[in-house]
């Protein structure tokens, strides 16, 4: 999420930037009650309270938006708020020498598919933890089950949503024909605009009338008549001359007068569940518990220690180990590298991310249940990178070098970040990943760059184990058993990211290249 701070930035320059394209003098510290105009008042004006609403929420632009809400309204902010500004009939007068600044900035500012995903990703946080609508939109994350409600998080600066905040949202679902989603975000946004009705905003792209409009359809493509007929009425109120709602109401009439039982009927709508997952189930319940290990996984086989592994290169300076499950093999090296490498390694990175793949058959295909941004870093950018790899090859005793290991992989997990149930081992023999002619992955050494937060967990799903983010900690396991079968046991998934901007760094190790460092067992069962 650091790079939309960027747009934030470009907004404050156009802002102030208009000052001197409308010959505006303001004092050293200008505010809207000081101003002194030449030219341009209404659209001044515009331009500073516009700015200013952006700056009470997003005054530090050195550091991540970790709030999720705080970057969904960001992104609105800047991609849709903004040009409804510029585009106004309060703006008309000057408004070539507003458009001209803002054309400026445009190319630079995000696209409404940036602002889809992001709702997007508001949607999955809210499905994943079972977040309630109306706490998100008062900027509280809980979770309702029933009669209980449980705080996953406390955010120390509470942030309500707008009810165009939450038309938007429900508006891209609505738009996708995911209705399970479009009706609570539409509800909220309804709700929202009945109180503040009259109170019109000029960056706002919705009303009550388009809200209500949306809701009443969502209810009747759900098969709530009932609903959709009493929101149409409540239109009409509003819009009395609307032909197309009269015509819906009619209809509705007539369908409820068809079927009486359509009154006390109440629509169950299906979660959308695509792609579909079998193992959904266990892998959110494993994400809700925000990384904390079952106890019952707690056993006295699993230990902690200084790790050596007998090289000399570790024996002035063991690292951390905490062994914290068996089948499979997982280890959690506690330290592997400092805060500065760490930040080194996101810097090395954060020019080359570009939105994260996987692969499909023999091609590379971006996906909706991998949401998240990657580069690859070659040893050669840094000395560093080089001791990095000495210190992984120390630790696991593999052999680290190109061809038998990739090169390191950055990721970033912005806005809800996630990766479903996958293997990082290929399945297939097409699989792109034999064309480095080095076997398959025989291990995943994973870095934590940053901490989170709130989720971002590395669920196993049939393990039933979550490992939480731990900031320069290093996770380690063996994708493939030693006969060089698939341990389909390391079924994992990244959580979406709740609170927070989660960094990570793989190295992923091939089987070739290992045969003495890990050879193969006696046992067909190994």
């Amino acid at each position: 999420m650091a790079f939309w701070l960027d747009y934030y930035v470009n907004l404050k320059r156009f802002s102030m930037s208009m000052l001197a394209t409308l010959n505006v003098r303001t004092p050293c510290q200008p505010s809207l009650g000081v101003v002194v105009i030449s030219g341009g008042e209404i659209i001044l004006l515009l331009s500073f309270r516009f700015y200013d609403k952006v700056l009470s929420l997003h005054e530090d632009s050195t550091t991540p938006v970790a709030n999720p809400l705080l970057a969904f309204t960001l992104i609105k902010r800047l991609q849709s708020d903004w040009r409804n500004v510029v585009h106004s009939l309060e703006a008309s007068e000057n408004i070539r020498a507003l458009k001209d600044g803002y054309e400026k900035v445009e190319q630079d500012l995000p696209a409404f598919e940036d602002l889809e995903g992001a709702a997007r990703a508001l949607m999955r946080l809210q499905d994943v933890y079972m977040l309630n609508v109306k706490g998100l939109a008062r900027g509280v994350f809980q979770r309702v089950t029933g009669s209980a409600i449980t705080d996953l998080y406390s955010p120390k600066r509470l942030f309500s949503l707008t009810g165009d905040d939450c038309f938007q949202v429900g508006k891209v679902a609505y738009d996708m024909g995911d209705y399970y989603h479009a009706i609570p975000w539409l509800e909220e946004a309804v709700s929202l605009f009945r109180g503040s009705y009259g109170e019109w905003k000029t960056e706002d792209e919705a009303s009550l009338e388009d809200a209500l409009d949306h809701l009443a359809f969502a209810y009747f493509q759900a098969g709530n008549v009932s609903c959709a007929l009493s929101l149409s009425r409540e239109f009409l109120l509003y819009s009395p001359d609307n032909k197309r709602m009269a015509r819906n109401v009619l209809k509705y009439e007539r369908l409820l007068a068809e079927s009486p039982n359509q009154v006390v009927a109440e629509a169950v709508i299906q979660r959308p569940n695509i792609p579909h997952l079998q193992t959904r189930d266990t892998y959110e319940g494993l994400c809700q518990t925000l990384g904390s290990q079952p106890t019952l996984y707690q056993i006295p086989s699993l230990y902690c220690s200084y790790e050596t592994n007998s090289n000399a290169y570790l024996l002035l300076q063991p690292i951390r180990k905490e062994v914290i499950h068996l089948e499979p093999y997982i280890a959690l090296y506690h330290d592997f590298v400092s805060d500065s490498e760490a930040q080194k390694i996101r810097e090395f990175a954060e020019p080359w991310l570009q939105r994260s793949v996987v692969a499909s058959g023999e091609k590379q295909l971006q996906v909706e249940y991998r949401i998240s941004k990657s580069a690859w870093l070659k040893d050669t950018v840094d000395p560093m990178l080089v001791t990095l790899n000495h210190r992984i090859a120390a630790l696991t005793g593999l052999d680290v070098r190109p061809p038998y290991a990739e090169y390191l992989q950055v990721v970033n997990y912005g806005i809800g970040g996630h990766y479903e149930p996958h293997f990082d081992h290929a399945t297939s023999p097409s699989s792109p990943l034999y064309r480095m002619k080095s076997g398959n992955r025989v291990a995943t050494f994973m870095i934590y760059l940053s901490s989170v937060e709130a989720g971002g967990a590395t669920a196993f799903i049939y393990a039933n184990l979550s490992v939480p983010v731990v900031k320069n900690a290093a996770l380690f396991w063996w994708n493939l058993q030693r006969s060089g079968e698939g341990d389909s046991d390391t079924l994992h998934a990244g959580c979406p990211v709740l609170v927070g901007d989660k960094w990570v760094a793989n190295k992923w190790i091939h089987e070739y290249g290992q045969e003495f460092r890990r050879p193969c067992s006696s046992s067909p069962e190994d």
